[in-house]
């Protein structure tokens, strides 16, 4: 049963509408998710000493999250932002990196980092400057570029990176399929694109797979992708088909659309 740790961004998501923080950021969700989904899964970042940070501490606890080697950090705040739904989707205004810009991995880390199956990051990770390093440290590096389509900066991580995910819902399919081609080409054996209601795509250098959104009645789709990449991922380094992957992280995707926050552990601000 692959091992996942997650490494670099969290945050604290401020629903503005509910009155509501919860905590997130795509590294932390990946591993949690992972986790409830049966698999031993750690992560490693960087909190302030603050309410938001204790709330992140907390809900890694709950969840039964190895965060022994984070930091809590003095005299610097966590990451936050704020969200707001408009017909269940979410929607981002102000943001603060907080003291996740300041991570800096040491070798008790990366040596830490070695001993699991699938390492996890994010472009929120601020890890550019040691994503050599952590990849030298990983067995499988999966890395969740979001939107960013900078050639410079994907010329830059993807050679490191072993599967590359993306989120596409406002790239045509022309610009799609170009993206594909050229990220496979620097080096990921696996391309796994998400576009929202239209669902996702997986290239494994040979064959284009597809899977559909499978039907919901979403309240908040903060997290889905997060989800749907944490069961793909273990599921891949588990053995299953592409296919099959596929198919049971929509199904997850599906069910975090069913309550607020990535996953959970919402709380009044």
């Amino acid at each position: 049963m692959a091992r996942l740790i997650g490494v670099g961004d969290n945050t604290v998501d401020t629903y503005l509408h509910l009155r509501k923080r919860f905590p997130g950021g795509n590294a932390l969700n990946v591993a949690v998710l992972a986790h409830r989904y049966g698999h031993p899964a750690a992560y490693l970042g960087w909190l302030g000493k603050d309410e938001r940070g204790a709330l992140i501490l907390h809900a890694l606890e709950q969840e039964g999250i190895d965060a022994s080697h984070c930091r809590v950090i003095e005299n610097a705040p966590t990451a936050y932002s704020t969200v707001t739904l408009v017909d269940g989707d979410r929607v981002f205004g102000e943001s603060d990196h907080g003291v996740c810009a300041l991570i800096d991995l040491n070798e008790d880390d990366l040596e830490y980092i070695s001993g699991f199956d699938l390492v996890h990051s994010s472009v929120y990770s601020n890890l550019e400057g040691q994503i050599k390093a952590l990849k030298k440290a990983s067995r499988c590096l999966s890395y969740d570029f979001s939107q960013t389509l900078d050639e410079e900066y994907l010329r830059r991580i993807l050679p490191w990176v072993d599967i590359a995910l993306f989120s596409l819902a406002d790239v045509s399919p022309d610009g799609m399929d170009q993206l594909m081609h050229f990220a496979y080409d620097l080096g990921p054996s696996l391309i796994v694109m998400t576009r929202g209601k239209d669902g996702a795509w997986v290239f494994d250098g040979k064959h284009l797979h597809h899977q559909g959104v499978l039907p919901v009645e979403a309240v908040d789709t903060l997290g889905a992708g997060d989800a749907f990449a944490a069961r793909f991922l273990v599921e891949t380094i588990d053995g299953a088909s592409i296919p099959a992957a596929m198919q049971r992280a929509a199904y997850s995707a599906a069910e975090c659309c069913k309550y607020y926050g990535a996953f959970g552990y919402g709380e009044p601000y």
